[in-house]
């Protein structure tokens, strides 16, 4: 009696359309595999371990590429950015997405060229003559040190100052140099701009790699850290503006030398939060002591005003929409991402650990909610045995 046709069988077995020389190469590609674990436990260990390997050479893969992988979220950083401005002129024009990026980035573009055509000839002399003030400044300090007793020269502040640039972070491959600095701001701008044209796109690639299950969690988790993104971006774009402007004001009203260079570095300083203060705070202070005692206080007290003012009203207004984060946690973020990564941690530092944060948030309240559900089942089903 003839057998049933075997599906399978036929697609391991030769074609009758290869020759009989060729037959003979594929007999036994339906047999049993040499590499095959018959005993059920020792394959079962043998998949663990596997999986074990896997994510012992993922992690490895994670440390060897970090460098990229800061590159690409700072990318996200500045899409989010765009996306912000985009939707925040989407509330009052309602015209295409693609036209309003467009609008931001051509906003963008046209403040560069007016700082650069107001003060740009104004500010390159000032940025020329800033290192050789602090360079007096610095010597000054260190004959009032000696004067005291203390046995300190120039070279000994000099190395000392080497040793702290460095231990803030390496000069990473991805950043290191002037063209390296260009080509990855290039890369940061091209692909922040392409994620904020499709952002859905990307969202819908992460999702596709996670459970079919998980998705619908991922999705919520991935929406909810973009909007995190965008007010904390909102949030810090409102304070470099506002302690730009207001320390540029104030130093030109106490006629304080390079007051539009110092109001600049404050406003871009001001995006790094706790360390960005206190280096535009010695910025200001020795260039205002380098003129004079009065106008060196006068220097001080402006510090102290807009930074009491910001942190005291600016930054409070902008974190009840944003992530409140401690200080002494952001600040021990800062200085780790900033010793394993150089410059480009120190910038990221605040905005990823915001990100983690709400990860792990969503991961307690789903955690929350799994929970519950149990103990609600346990106590329905205790109920039930009880009525029975």
């Amino acid at each position: 009696m003839a057998q049933p046709d075997d599906p399978s069988r036929e697609s391991a077995t030769p074609d009758s359309t290869r020759g009989p020389d060729t037959d003979s190469e594929y007999e036994g590609w339906d047999d049993a595999s040499p590499a095959y674990i018959s005993n059920p436990q020792l394959r079962l260990e043998m998949h663990k371990a596997m999986v074990w390997v896997g994510v012992i050479g993922l992690a490895a893969l994670a440390v060897y590429i970090s460098q990229s992988l800061l590159v690409i979220f700072a990318a996200l950083v500045f899409a989010s950015m765009i996306d912000g401005g985009a939707r925040l002129i989407g509330r009052y024009l309602p015209i295409p997405r693609t036209l309003r990026i467009v609008m931001v980035l051509l906003l963008a573009i046209a403040f560069l060229v007016w700082l650069g055509y107001f003060a740009g000839s104004q500010i390159a002399e000032q940025a020329a003559t800033l290192p050789a003030i602090v360079e007096k400044q610095l010597n000054d300090v260190i004959a009032m040190a000696q004067e005291s007793g203390f046995q300190i020269s120039l070279s000994d502040a000099q190395s000392m100052a080497n040793q702290v640039v460095s231990g803030v972070g390496t000069v990473t491959r991805a950043i290191g140099g002037i063209a390296g600095i260009i080509g990855t701001t290039a890369i940061i701008l091209i692909i922040g701009i392409y994620v904020a044209l499709e952002p859905n796109l990307y969202e819908r690639g992460v999702e596709w790699m996670a459970p079919r299950g998980e998705r619908s969690e991922l999705r919520k988790t991935l929406a909810e850290m973009a909007l995190t993104l965008r007010r904390l971006m909102a949030g810090r774009i409102v304070g470099m503006v506002f302690e730009g402007f207001f320390t540029w004001i104030a130093l030109e009203l106490f006629d304080v030398p390079m007051a539009a260079l110092l109001g600049i570095l404050t406003g871009l300083l001001a995006f790094i939060p706790n360390i960005g203060a206190v280096v535009s705070g010695l910025l200001m202070a020795t260039v205002g002591f380098s003129v004079s005692m009065e106008t060196g206080l006068a220097a001080v007290a402006i510090y102290f005003v807009v930074q009491t003012f910001d942190g005291y009203v600016v930054i409070p207004m902008i974190a009840r929409k944003t992530v409140d984060l401690p200080p002494a946690l952001v600040l021990g973020a800062q200085l780790i991402m900033g010793l394993l990564f150089g410059i480009i941690g120190l910038l990221l530092a605040d905005p990823l650990l915001a990100m983690l944060k709400v990860a792990l948030v969503r991961r307690s309240e789903a955690n929350q909610a799994a929970q519950d559900s149990e103990y609600a089942a346990a106590a329905a089903a205790a109920a039930s045995r009880a009525d029975a």
